[in-house]
């Protein structure tokens, strides 16, 4: 039987990292076998572009950051999304194809086409049965950053994006919420961690039919 496949999407700062490692734990306490995974750097080379395309200091064409993170997610889904499905998993992943509408389409300027057409060839029409959105307000989500920063954790190119950018990021997230609202649920992330870890819960639970 083929397993299901659930992603986290989020600006960064939303809390959907610490979000994921909560819902595996509580899976896993159900007995669900369950695979995380994260993009970019869900495999060996996508770790190896991760570290190419986050970690550089120099400027990157908006193409070639639309066909690295293409090129990440294609190795992600053949060499171990789609065997882990095939196993009968639960595979949750931190971020996927939304990501790339949200960060690169609306975020970056490209057409809705453009975007669609990479994503298909990237994810060989493999979409996620359940998506959860972490909403929080942009300038509480760059607070969150910004203070992760301070802290001594290593920083990336994302992170010197503008609240502009993220303004259209988030657009372009609750874009998709709008299209497909059966597959894409938005969850209020301004609560406590544990709040919403009960919300994230109670969504995957029902989801899997397991209340």
């Amino acid at each position: 039987m083929r397993g299901k496949f659930i992603t986290f999407e989020g600006i960064d700062g939303s809390g959907k990292s610490t979000q994921l490692r909560m819902l595996a734990g509580a899976l896993r306490l159900q007995k669900f076998d369950v695979l995380t995974t994260c993009e970019p750097g869900g495999t060996p080379l996508g770790r190896r572009l991760r570290e190419a395309f986050l970690e550089t200091e120099e400027n990157v064409s908006p193409l070639a950051e639309l066909l690295l993170f293409a090129a990440d997610r294609a190795q992600h889904v053949d060499f171990l999304i789609k065997p882990a499905l095939k196993q009968g998993k639960i595979v949750v992943s931190d971020r996927y194809a939304d990501a790339t509408f949200a960060y690169q389409g609306a975020g970056r300027g490209f057409s809705e086409e453009t975007v669609n057409q990479v994503i298909n060839l990237a994810t060989d029409g493999l979409k996620t049965d359940l998506t959860l959105f972490f909403d929080l307000p942009i300038e509480k989500a760059l607070a969150r950053t910004n203070s992760r920063n301070r802290k001594g954790e290593q920083k990336n190119r994302m992170d010197s994006e503008t609240s502009d950018f993220y303004s259209r990021v988030r657009a372009g997230y609750l874009k998709i919420a709008k299209n497909e609202p059966q597959r894409f649920r938005v969850i209020d992330a301004n609560d406590s961690v544990e709040k919403v870890h009960k919300k994230v819960l109670k969504i995957v639970s029902d989801f899997l039919g397991h209340k």
